[in-house]
């Protein structure tokens, strides 16, 4: 997970990373897909609570949610259609956008 604006914060409420999309339950090669939000903006999200947001993923809209998923992380839904949609897949490196 890399930060694409150095992990500064801005004025510019948008949180810019890239993420690989992985399965949650790798051992299941298959089910639930998700990017992991970087540590630094974790806070910036509302802390490790589950919420809706919107944003880009490789340019593409989308309507997701976030969500604690253990050890401190705090885990994007990447639905089959978000993939879909920005020609991309499980194992893909992805540029996304989150709003607030």
């Amino acid at each position: 997970m890399l930060p694409l604006d150095g992990g500064v914060h801005r004025a510019d409420p948008t949180l810019k990373f890239q993420a690989t999309i992985e399965y949650w339950k790798p051992e299941k090669k298959g089910g639930l897909a998700v990017a992991y939000v970087p540590a630094q903006y974790i806070s910036r999200l509302g802390g490790l609570k589950q919420r809706h947001v919107t944003g880009r993923i490789n340019g593409i809209e989308f309507a997701s949610s976030v969500w604690p998923a253990g050890s401190g992380r705090l885990a994007l839904n990447v639905s089959q259609k978000m993939m879909k949609a920005a020609s991309l897949t499980v194992g893909d490196e992805a540029r996304f956008e989150i709003e607030r």
